[in-house]
């Protein structure tokens, strides 16, 4: 008599100079075939952690993260394959509910509740209790990923929601907030930009800060989740307003660069006609 073979299952983890994140990430994935992770242009030691802790590393740089989600598939041939971030981590709770949905059910992908820590603090309110992300496929279902910045997955056949969370230790410090604002904040401009967003003015950024704002601590009770709720709040609204800061310098006629150009060849004659 024979025995069904069990699914196999891939973890990939997107990463780029998480060389501090890294080590426990994978630790947390040892209950999988294989862990791959796809190395998008660190210039730290993540790429030596990762080999060490004894994940496949594939070196791939895209400013898309669908693209970068997409290269994975290339290299995975287990029937799943389980995308995780190096600042997410998976509990054995969540990993045996996992393991027996893949075992047992008819799902094609698998979506995860995350529950997230910001400044050392677990969020239940401000928008942040339903973060839920689509990140398990059944290899031959998944078709691809869109989507330069909040990309989403494209697959074939049934979605399941799991319900142990998954953990996602975000925000870390001030300054790791600051890095990744600097990093996202214009590509949600040019996203902007191109979809012929309408002319920005200072009202407007204001209005879009205080909005937000609004939005995360009143209107979702990030108030409720203390002082740190009250900051993230404030976080996201400073965030929303760099957006339309950078949507404003673009729209900028003549632009920026130019005006700066012109000035210094302004200076510059004023030289010759001194000499």
């Amino acid at each position: 008599m024979s025995t069904l073979k069990k699914p196999s299952v891939t973890a990939v983890i997107i990463a780029r100079n998480e060389e501090k994140m890294i080590a426990a990430c994978i630790e947390t994935l040892r209950w999988c075939d294989e862990i791959l992770v796809i190395n998008n242009g660190s210039t730290d030691s993540t790429n030596k952690i990762a080999e060490t802790a004894g994940a496949k590393v594939i070196l791939f740089t895209s400013s898309s993260f669908a693209r970068v989600r997409e290269e994975a598939i290339k290299h995975v041939e287990t029937d799943w394959i389980l995308y995780i971030d190096a600042d997410e981590r998976v509990t054995p709770t969540l990993a045996k509910e996992l393991l027996v949905t893949i075992e047992t059910g008819t799902a094609s992908a698998l979506t995860l509740q995350r529950k997230n820590y910001f400044f050392g603090h677990a969020f239940a309110h401000g928008g942040w209790q339903h973060d839920q992300v689509t990140r398990a496929f059944k290899r031959s279902a998944l078709t691809g990923w869109s989507g330069d910045i909040h990309e989403s997955a494209e697959w074939n056949g049934e979605e399941l929601r799991i319900v142990s969370p998954l953990i996602h230790l975000t925000h870390r410090s001030v300054v790791d907030n600051l890095k990744k604002s600097a990093e996202w904040t214009p590509k949600e401009a040019t996203a902007f930009i191109e979809a012929k967003t309408a002319p920005v003015f200072f009202k407007t950024i204001l209005r879009k800060g205080v909005m937000e704002f609004w939005r995360r601590a009143i209107r979702d009770q990030g108030y409720k989740d203390g002082t740190a709720g009250l900051i993230e709040s404030l976080v996201q609204a400073i965030n929303r307003m760099w957006i339309y800061i950078q949507i404003w310098e673009f729209q900028q006629k003549p632009s920026i660069p130019e005006r700066y150009a012109h000035l210094e060849e302004e200076i510059s004659k004023k030289w010759k006609n001194d000499s």
